[in-house]
């Protein structure tokens, strides 16, 4: 038997063929003699299965499987393997893992439609193939399908698709290995798949630890890691913020009373000044390190205050609006503050370009405090980390000495999508992006309420113990 015939063979064994370059127009086997067909089973819920012939030249008795679909305008692509919809991506956007549910198709026999779920927030999804010629905006290609996907949270996106069987890998496993041939091959594939708990996540390998660091070592020093050379900033301090730049760190230190200073170490010196003294705390550094934003207490009151950075004497308000945190930076002219109420992105002028309401942001699953963090995506002002203590621990986690449990989500402003990452058996604090986006830094509390640094991939996967510090922040 020819190779080519062989992959026939497997391809149709393995219930394959897709519409498009791939379709086959199978006939129905006779009954044998003294036989009655035995009635068609209907579908089970996340497998496409054969339907009835459908006569046409361009139709086919096969669900389209295999299929790569994409956007533009916003820019998004969606994997449709071998049971359904398993994955869609967005630019700047951790990618969501479908669980596919079921497909139907329309009388035409040239209309498919899906329905899957969101793993992360249970939301709805339904993609919608049609057999009809497509082309892409942004080129000349010309492709088999138009589809149409609707997320319940996301909303409505169009773009076209194409069978693309050699982008699957699990299909390139099943017909690279026969049975029969090699079993023991077989075996070791089927082991592997059972490791991988989420095989439509593809492994992240191109992305860029950060290499100029702050954190606190275990007896409170604060440290400023520049490649193997660390140096001691301080003797204690936090609220730790490192320029883009790497070679200064901002850092809060309590001085008597209530006071407190934000001061600023130079690694080329080797020395620390305090920039601003008194009810002050949380200094960020701008995204070109100009300036220096800062919450200072004016009658009673917690304002954001702002300096250029090579001269605090010149401190003034930034914005009248009354917050109780800074979360940073989200644009050259504009930070991110809040209160316990709302969320805002407070502009050069000092008025609320947007405000969210806090509520919407936590949910019911998370508690509202002060102490929380939100971290706007470097490269997607849609995009928070936001960390936040449970309002109910999930069982089994380890609490602290407040008998909280306290983790870390995602949550998108706009499509008011929001989805738990942090390990549910996990002690989190202070979670931090990566410069380039794709990873999560956090504080781990661990056992006898000691704390290091993790490591954490923006697709739930990658979980890695960093350092035996904590409350990292990071420069490049």
């Amino acid at each position: 038997m020819t190779g080519f015939a062989s992959s026939v063979i497997r391809l149709v064994a393995l219930g394959l063929l897709v519409a498009g370059p791939l379709a086959l127009h199978a006939q129905s086997p006779a009954a044998k003699p003294g036989q009655t067909p035995a009635p068609k089973s209907a579908t089970k819920p996340g497998t496409p299965a054969a339907t009835p012939e459908v006569q046409g030249p361009q139709q086919t008795k096969h669900y389209p499987i295999l299929v790569i679909a994409h956007g533009n305008e916003p820019s998004w692509s969606l994997r449709l393997g071998m049971k359904g919809p398993e994955r869609l991506d967005r630019l700047n956007y951790p990618p969501i893992v479908l669980e596919p549910v079921d497909v139907a198709r329309d009388d035409s026999g040239t209309v498919w439609t899906y329905r899957a779920r969101d793993t992360g927030t249970g939301a709805a999804v339904s993609v919608k193939l049609t057999r009809e010629a497509c082309s892409d905006s942004m080129a000349d290609t010309k492709y088999t399908f138009q589809v149409k996907v609707d997320h319940a949270q996301i909303g409505t996106l169009n773009g076209c698709g194409v069978s693309s069987p050699e982008k699957f890998p699990e299909f390139r496993k099943k017909n690279q290995l026969d049975p029969d041939d090699n079993p023991d091959a077989a075996a070791n594939s089927a082991k592997e798949k059972d490791k991988d708990k989420n095989p439509a996540l593809e492994p992240i390998t191109k992305f860029a630890p950060p290499v100029e660091v702050a954190y606190l070592d275990a007896t409170g020093k604060v440290i400023l890691s520049r490649g193997e050379v660390r140096k001691a900033a301080a003797p204690a301090g936090y609220e730790l913020s490192v320029s883009h730049d790497g070679k200064k760190l901002l850092y809060t230190r309590d001085l008597a009373g209530p006071n407190r200073t934000i001061a600023l170490y130079d690694a080329a010196t080797g020395r620390s000044q305090d920039l601003v003294t008194g009810l002050v705390h949380q200094g960020f550094w701008s995204p070109d390190d100009s300036r220096i934003a800062f919450l200072k207490n004016v009658d009673e009151k917690w304002q954001v205050w702002t300096f250029p950075a090579n001269a605090p004497e010149s401190a003034a308000a930034f914005s009248p609006q009354t917050v109780l945190a800074l979360h940073g930076w989200t644009s050259p002219s504009s930070v991110l503050a809040s209160d316990m109420e709302n969320a805002y992105w407070l502009g050069e002028d000092g008025k609320a370009q947007q405000t969210v309401p806090l509520k919407e942001i936590y949910g019911s699953t998370f508690q509202i405090m002060s102490s929380d963090a939100m971290r706007v995506h470097p490269l997607n002002p849609d995009l928070l980390l936001v960390t936040a203590f449970y309002t109910a621990t999930p069982a089994g986690a380890p609490v602290d000495a407040m008998g909280l449990n306290s983790s870390f989500f995602l949550y998108e402003v706009r499509s008011k999508r929001r989805v738990a990452l942090c390990p549910t058996d996990t002690w989190a604090r202070t979670a931090e992006w990566s410069r380039d986006g794709l990873q999560i830094y956090f504080t781990k509390m661990g056992p006898g309420k000691t704390f290091s640094t993790t490591r954490l991939f923006w697709d739930g996967t990658g979980l890695k113990r960093y350092m035996a510090g904590s409350s990292l922040a990071i420069g490049r």
